[in-house]
């Protein structure tokens, strides 16, 4: 054979086909041998040949296409030629059809080659291309040759590589065989590429018929004729298209246009174009191995074969066994998988009930909207700036938060036309300059989710207003994108498919007719049938093992017939050798060889992804159906064998069995069943037979519907040799090898019947889904199990039943006080039932017997029992559904009506409880249908905060089909940004391979429903970020030296792309449209993933660039979670009117190992901040505040930096303890210019500390150190400002307490995801305990003091930030330190004017913020008479100096001063030799050579601050940090702030702060505590006390005094006394204050909470 020869390089193509090099090799060399025996006995043969037409055991027959109907002339200009991927049959390029390629008929005139059909450029490698017809090249048709065309002669001719089957060229369509579709359904198939069965004109049989035994006949009578064919253009485009690995997007945009506009694939009828595409079906085959064609005829003159010619049907007597099973294969649509096909009808009723009137507004994205109380309140008002293309200049107007966005474009209308009588204000929008999204008209403007941001950070509100038509409409759905049908085959394939698993067609029939050569030498052999036996064995081995390598029974029992031979073990039956040597017993067992092989390739196609699948006469469906209800038989089915075992296991283990059970959303229905031990058995392939019957001691009457069968593989690992008895004794523990679980009941609700092959997934596989997870064919080498369910004449139906008419609803107060009393102990478990839900599915075996302890807590049987019983009271208590229908005695079809009557009528849930329904512990499917529809009232703001938990949801449908997906289908149809992001968490949830074919169909499902512009837009964000992908990982793995080079290579291909797309949206937002790349402000971070820092051009040119950061080689899908947690957190906080200031930003996967995350502006990090004094700057208490001063100068502004700053720190000590954020250093810790603080990089959560040996690094709560309290408390000791911060954390916590299920079911959804970190029992359980919801607020509050305490007295946190600060030295260019920290930019000679003289004045004494001396230096710039007074401190001529030193040698500079003095260093005698030193000093710098004297930093230096616009000395008088807090009342010393409250005879005090203490008579603050007398008490025996606040006027307590058996009458005649001392340790504590409170004069029915004064003998409360 021609194309086995040559140095192997068609190997790679070879495997393409889905078969292994072994398999491919052995087929070819048994084919070799075929074509030489073949040639030595074609005379023999001849003799005997009968004259028949036999049809071979498979068959491609012809499509009925709609332009075969076209008249014969019109088929004169097709050429057609078809890829070597393609599914089409009729277009496959190996061969002739047997009347065409094998008749003796050609042209009397040689062929001429024609021009080269196939286009130079990128060719898909799986699609069609159609070239249009013309007067030359390839043309064929019946009318074109005659019967004098045909010469005579014969001549011999070489047999050709490849067996004939199927023509390139065809005749117009003949009618349908009977049981084939008929012609009406075919003319508008649900797939485009769905084609029914042809018959022959009578006499002939299409398929590989031996027509040269006809011809030779009949002399040529008629038949199909091979016009001129241009063999060298075949193979070179052959060649060509083998090497093509891409296609070109042009292309494939025409193919889809064409095919919404209702052309079928080879419809010529309209204006064609030559290389359009044509979308192909469900799966792809990958490409047929390259082989060349020869022409058969080389003349007229050949009428007669020769000799040396291969065929591939026998020309011996025919063979009824084919006959008898002439099954042929085609390709699949979605009409042949049954689920499919009613999922795209589901999407087409979808798709035609969307009433949409202007289709133009479908292409918005519209600005998300929030309402809350606090952004809608009619005090607040807004400054926006309107701009306008008929305004020369903009609109400025003052509005009103809660006005609407229409009135505000009414306004600007006023201005832009003089009449508005005839203007409509609905064809108006107003764009947020620079963003790619519009507000919403009927919505008030502070509802707006970018209002909010702009309010946040002062942004100015700069608005666009447009009118509609002149909006760009590009994502807009069209009338024909709605009326196209719904076909997922085309979609599914543009899709990234990471294993090709099915064999092509192509390659299963050449492995087939291997096996007809075999069968017929088998047939016709006079003798020597072991030989020839042992051929049939190896092609049938070789048929087998390209289907999965399953050996079924009916194979086995075949093969057993056949006489021994090397190829198989031998049957331990012996066989009669003399039977076989008669041919009516070869044919027999070749028969049932044949079906049992037909068998095999009907079950394959049922159970993978093939693209072609037998044609069974027949339907499979059952008219008969039995409700499963009535069906009492048990549940029994055979478990056959295990499939593909590894070589491995034969060595590593013995003792095989499996283990079978029944599940319902987790909870097993019955013990666990078992198959005998069983050893490896070798028949054609290893194997591990058991062929035993499974019976379970369960009716199928009695299993719910959402039953799952697990089965998991077990085996005895084989003991060392040599080893101990003991080590062999731990070693023979049963060990598990995988596991596979699949529903009993099917999408339409029969029970599974038939053979199933179920592809185990590897025990290590283990996850929180693992147990509902489909079949595993993702991996190529995966185990398959085979399992054979009983079959029968009827279906049995699974029926849902309706809920009971009558169900009561009774009042929970009726029931006894006791009864009350337990339930609500019960339901207050709630929260602890959220994390047992989550997790009782992700226990394996052996976690659930550890993890019974930690369970424990939740629902007890007991528990169960009751709270069942009582169900009929719980309606109103709306969050104790879950609980309740966990308590459910069982699922059974019997138990339904009531479930379900108890359903209907229970209280509306609201959406986050909701969402607790969704976990795989719920499986039924009228729970979770109503679960989505309380979902439904979420507002798209809402349903894009809960997106990706929704979408881990869908792991757990059951089906294909369900209520959750057509919702959130919906959802997507009606909003773009909702599309955006569940395009790319369904492309993210390809990569799991447990439910990768389930996210193919429902991304296949999104991509039909979306239209095309939106899929055109998907299709260049998917091709940007793989370009971006590529440019990262190339940066990173090159060397330090050559990474920027490699970097603006790569930015280059980044231009291109947009100089060839225009414009592309960013995965991070839809709103970001970008038209660009901005290469100048693009690096890289020099971090160990080295991630690209990125800017983009903003199509807006009213909108600033968008700078990203690229990641490649970092897993983002935590950190996209962590920062969706915070962002419900501050959504929190904001509702119940506490604006957190929280900075959420972007951060989004774009597949695993990569991502895009925004970039803040006017940021930095903790620790550039830091090192700006220095390395040891973590250890001080200064930075932050310096730094936010110098980009802060004024008063005001520094006081909004500093309330910024309380606020988000705040908020960031919340997140960050509750979600277990660690690996907190200064450098994932940012803090922006307006004061705003957040965390950044979470790459560690949930409590996964970082470890230095048994270590953890992080050893505080939270990251809270000294440096952030000096900038709350304004200076080194603490304010009341410090007070606010801890009410402020202790509120925000409080407030997240309350939503601990949300977190629990939000956290607890997204277990089945694949982040290592939330995977297990702790992970949750840290989340559950950091929260605790058994605690009340008050010992809340009280703990997450401590906590404050803890993490601020911490030394761990400055360690490590000190230890980061010298690791990250080496990343730090000496460029990096040359700023100064107190100067907010940098300038330089040019910019500044050239200094001509500089003289230190004076020097000022200052208070604030230290107490301190400040130097007044005068500057005088050439060409300028008015001097610049500039106040300078001796600490920033010593930084000046210091960095200068960095960039010159010492021997350039002048001696600076010594800082080191004798004495009180601020005393003025210092100050004035000082001021004297450092004139000296800048008077010879400015003398120094003038790369010293006038380089950036000594003009950066006397440049002029803003504060320096202040005369110096201003500030006379120390400011009192405190402000209007620390106002004492009277002759009052502080104030004590409480909260009292009495319940069930117990009164609570809580000390929570003093304020404004007096300091002790030597000057030194005070160690205050608390102490408490109930009186009257003479006895002293009420006494209670704090602990000790060490050197402070303002302490925090936030303890807890609680006073015991008080009775509410007693507690009328009660007073408290509260006295505040100082401890004094041997001396007398002093008193500094005192208060006495009548509780008579309080109403403590509620909570009282107030700051009450302290004086010596007062009686006051406030």
């Amino acid at each position: 054979m021609s194309s086995t020869q040559g140095n192997g390089e068609h190997w790679k193509s070879l495997e393409s086909v889905g078969i292994s090099r072994k398999e491919l090799a052995m087929a070819e060399a048994l084919q070799m041998e075929y074509d030489a025996l073949s040639r030595l006995r074609h005379d023999k043969e001849e003799s005997r040949a009968k004259q028949n037409t036999d049809s071979s055991l498979i068959s491609w027959e012809e499509p009925v296409l709609d332009f075969y109907s076209k008249p014969a002339g019109r088929q004169k200009d097709l050429k057609l030629l078809r890829g070597l991927s393609g599914s089409d049959p009729t277009l496959n390029y190996n061969s002739l059809s047997p009347q065409e390629g094998l008749s003796n008929h050609s042209t009397s005139q040689g062929s001429q080659p024609g021009p080269d059909p196939w286009p130079k450029g990128s060719l898909a490698r799986d699609y069609l291309y159609i070239f249009d017809g013309s007067d030359e090249g390839l043309s064929l048709s019946p009318g074109d040759i005659g019967p004098g065309d045909i010469d005579g002669s014969s001549k011999k001719l070489s047999p050709p590589p490849l067996p004939p089957r199927v023509s390139i060229w065809d005749t117009p369509p003949l009618p349908p065989r009977k049981g084939s579709p008929s012609s009406s359904k075919i003319s508008q198939p649900n797939d485009i590429n769905t084609f029914s069965l042809v018959e022959q004109p009578p006499g002939k049989l299409l398929g590989r018929c031996i027509l040269e035994e006809e011809e030779e006949r009949g002399g040529g009578g008629p038949g199909r004729l091979l016009g001129p064919v241009d063999y060298d253009g075949i193979n070179d485009a052959i060649t060509r298209l083998n090497l093509k690995s891409t296609y070109d997007a042009e292309m494939l945009r025409d193919t889809t246009r064409g095919w919404k506009e209702g052309r079928g694939p080879l419809d010529f009828g309209g204006k064609d174009s030559p290389g359009k595409p044509v979308a192909r079906s469900k799966t792809m085959p990958p490409q047929v191995p390259p082989r060349t064609y020869t022409s058969r005829y080389a003349n007229g003159k050949n009428k007669t074969p020769g000799k040396n010619r291969r065929i591939s049907a026998a020309p011996v007597d025919s063979r009824r066994h084919a006959v008898a099973n002439g099954h042929e294969l085609f390709e699949v649509s979605e009409e042949r998988d049954e689920e499919v096909a009613a999922f795209c009808h589901m999407l087409d009723v979808l798709r035609s009930g969307s009433d949409i009137q202007d289709y133009s507004l479908t292409g918005y994205v519209w600005s998300a909207v929030t309402p809350s109380p606090e952004h809608l309140g009619d005090e607040v008002n807004l400054k926006v700036t309107v701009l306008c293309d008929s305004l020369q200049e903009p609109l400025t107007f003052t509005c009103n938060c809660s006005s609407t966005v229409d009135l505000l474009i009414h306004q600007t209308l006023c201005y832009t036309h003089d009449e508005l009588r005839d203007v409509d204000v609905g064809n108006f929008v107003l764009k947020p300059c620079g963003l790619e999204e519009f507000l919403q008209n009927k919505h008030a403007l502070g509802s707006h989710e970018y209002i909010q941001y702009c309010r946040k950070f002062d942004i100015d509100i700069r608005l666009q207003m447009m009118e509609l038509k002149a909006v760009r409409s590009d994502l807009a759905r069209t009338v024909n994108d709605d009326q196209s049908p719904s076909t997922l085959n085309y979609l599914v394939h543009l899709q990234e498919r990471p294993v090709k698993q099915t064999i092509s067609r192509q390659a299963l029939d050449l492995l087939f007719d291997t096996y007809h050569n075999e069968v017929d030498a088998f047939l016709l052999a006079d003798g020597d049938f072991p030989l020839k036996a042992d051929r049939v064995v190896q092609s049938v081995k070789a048929i087998c093992n390209a289907l999965a390598a399953v050996e079924t029974p009916e194979i086995t029992s075949a093969l057993n017939q056949l006489p021994p031979c090397p190829s198989r073990m031998q049957p331990k039956i012996q066989k009669d050798p003399t039977v076989l040597a008669v041919r009516e017993n070869r044919e027999k067992v070749v028969e049932a060889l044949t079906a049992a092989i037909l068998d095999l390739v009907e079950l394959y196609c049922s159970t993978f992804d093939a693209d072609f699948q037998t044609a069974v006469h027949g339907s499979r469906k059952h008219d008969l159906v039995q409700e499963a209800c009535h069906f009492s038989g048990p549940l029994a089915f055979t478990v056959y064998a295990t499939h593909r075992i590894p070589i491995t296991w034969a060595t590593s283990y013995e003792d095989f069995y499996l283990s079978c059970s029944l599940s319902h959303g987790g909870k097993e229905l019955c013990s666990s069943l078992y198959t005998r031990r069983a050893h490896f058995s070798k028949y054609l392939f290893h194997l591990i037979i058991w062929d035993q019957q499974i019976c379970f001691p369960v009716q199928v009457n009695r299993l719910p519907r959402e039953t799952l069968l697990c089965a998991t593989l077990y085996a005895l690992p084989i003991p060392l040799p040599g080893s101990s008895s003991e080590a062999n004794k731990q070693r023979r523990l049963p060990e598990a090898l995988g596991w596979v679980t699949t529903p009993l009941f099917n999408f339409r609700q029969v029970l599974t019947c038939g053979r199933k092959l179920l592809g185990l997934w590897p025990a290590t596989q283990e996850n929180p889904s693992a147990r509902w997870s489909a079949p595993n064919f993702h991996q190529p080498d995966s185990v398959i199990l085979q399992i054979d369910f009983p079959t029968s004449a009827f279906d049995i139906k699974f029926t849902s039943p309706p809920g009971d008419k009558f169900s009561p609803r009774y009042v929970f107060g009726s029931l006894r006080e006791e009864d009350q009393r337990v339930l609500k102990n019960i339901m207050q478990k709630e929260s602890l039932y959220c994390l047992c839900i989550s997790l009782a599915l992700s226990l394996s075996k052996k976690d659930q017997v550890s993890g019974q302890a930690g369970s424990s807590q939740g629902l007890t049987d007991a528990d169960k029992k009751r709270l069942w019983e009582k169900r009929y009271y719980c309606h109103l208590e709306v969050n104790s559904l879950p609980l309740v229908l966990a308590s459910a005695p069982s699922w059974e079809w019997a138990c339904l009506p009531d479930i379900y009557a108890l359903l209907k009528q229970w209280t509306h849930m609201n959406h986050q409880d909701a969402l607790g329904l969704l976990h795989a512990t719920f499986p039924d499917q009228e729970v979770r249908r109503m679960a989505v529809q309380w979902i439904g009232s979420l507002s798209d703001a809402e349903l894009l905060d809960y997106l990706p938990q929704l979408v881990q949801a869908l792991k757990y449908e059951c089906y294909l089909d369900s209520p959750l997906v057509r919702f959130l289908l919906k959802r997507a149809i009606s909003d773009l940004r909702v599309t955006h992001y569940f395009f790319w968490l369904l492309k993210d949830g390809l990569k799991d391979s447990q439910f990768s074919i389930r996210y193919q169909y429902l991304l296949a499902a999104l991509l039909c429903c979306c239209g095309k512009g939106l899929r055109e837009e998907f299709n260049r964000q998917c091709w940007l970020v793989n370009t971006l992908a590529k440019l990262a990982q190339q940066v990173r793995e090159a060397a330090p030296s050559a990474r920027q080079g490699i970097l603006r290579t790569g930015l280059e291909e980044v231009r291109q792309f947009f100089a060839l797309i225009g414009s592309c949206r960013l995965p991070l937002s839809p709103s970001l449209l970008v038209k660009g790349i901005v290469p100048r402000d693009c690096s890289y971070f020099n971090s160990n993933a080295v991630p690209l820092k990125l800017s983009f051009q903003n199509v807006d040119p009213l909108g600033e660039n968008i700078r990203v950061i690229f990641k490649c080689g970092d897993d983002l899908r935590q950190d996209m979670l962590t920062l969706q947690m915070i962002r419900i957190m501050s959504k929190i906080w904001v509702q119940e009117g506490l604006d957190m200031r929280m900075v959420i930003f972007r951060c989004f996967s774009t597949g695993r190992g990569r991502g895009m995350v925004e970039m803040i502006p006017n940021a930095e990090t903790l620790r550039k901040i830091q090192v700006e004094h220095g390395v040891t700057g973590s250890f001080k208490d200064r930075p932050l505040a310096d730094w936010l001063q110098k980009h802060n100068p004024g008063e005001d502004e520094y006081d909004k930096a500093v309330e910024n700053f309380i606020y988000s720190c705040a908020g960031c000590c919340v997140a960050t303890y509750v979600l277990g954020i660690c690996d907190r250093h200064n450098d994932n810790i940012m803090l922006k210019t307006t004061g705003h603080m957040f965390h950044i990089d979470f790459g560690r959560f949930l409590g996964h500390a970082q470890m230095f040996g048994n270590i953890k690094r992080d050893r505080a709560p939270f990251v809270f150190t000294s440096d952030m309290a000096y900038v709350i408390n304004g200076g080194d000791k603490p304010s009341s400002r410090f007070h606010d911060f801890v009410d402020l954390c202790c509120q925000a916590y409080n407030l997240i307490r309350k939503h601990t299920h949300l977190f629990l079911n939000l956290l607890g959804l997204m277990l089945s995801c694949g982040i290592p970190e939330l995977s297990d029992l702790e992970d949750l359980k840290y989340v559950y305990d950091a929260l605790r919801p058994q605690d009340t607020e008050a010992n809340a509050t009280t703990y997450f003091t401590r906590l404050i305490e803890s993490s601020l007295g911490s030394v761990a946190t400055k360690l490590n930030f000190f230890i980061h600060n010298l690791a990250q030295m080496k990343f730090t260019g000496s460029d990096d330190r040359l700023t100064l920290s107190f100067a907010p930019r940098t300038h330089t000679l040019k910019s500044s004017g050239r200094i001509s003289d500089v003289f230190l004045c004076r020097h000022e004494k200052t208070f604030h913020p230290n107490k301190g001396y400040v130097y007044v230096v005068k500057v005088m710039r050439e060409n300028t008479h008015e001097a610049t007074y500039i106040q300078r401190t001796f600490e920033e001529f010593q930084e000046l100096h210091n960095k200068l030193r960095l960039l010159f040698p010492s021997s350039q500079l002048p001696s600076f001063p010594s800082r080191f003095v004798i004495g009180r260093s601020r005393g003025e005698a210092m100050a004035e030799r000082r001021r004297e030193e450092l004139n000296r000093y800048i008077r010879h710098l400015t003398h120094e050579a003038p790369e010293v004297a006038e380089c950036d930093l000594v003009y950066t230096f006397f440049h002029p601050l803003p504060r320096d616009e202040k005369p110096a000395g201003t500030s006379t008088a120390p400011k009192p940090s405190d402000g209007s807090w620390a106002r004492p009342v009277g002759k009052v010393g502080g104030e004590v702030k409480l909260s009292i409250s009495y319940k069930n005879n117990k009164l609570f005090i809580m000390v929570m702060h003093i304020r404004g203490l007096q300091l002790l008579q030597d000057g030194n603050d005070p160690d205050p505590y608390v102490k408490i007398y109930l009186l009257p008490d003479p006895q002293k025996t009420t006494k209670k006390k704090t602990k000790v606040a060490r050197k402070t006027c303002n302490p925090t307590y936030n303890e807890m005094l609680v006073y015991d058996g008080i009775p509410k009458g007693d507690l009328q005649q009660r007073e408290l006394q509260l006295s505040v001392l100082s401890e004094q340790g041997f001396w007398e504590n002093v008193l500094l204050g005192e208060v006495h409170i009548r509780l008579r004069e309080l109403d403590l029915a509620q909570e009282k909470t107030g700051w009450f004064a302290l004086g010596s003998r007062s009686h006051e409360t406030l």
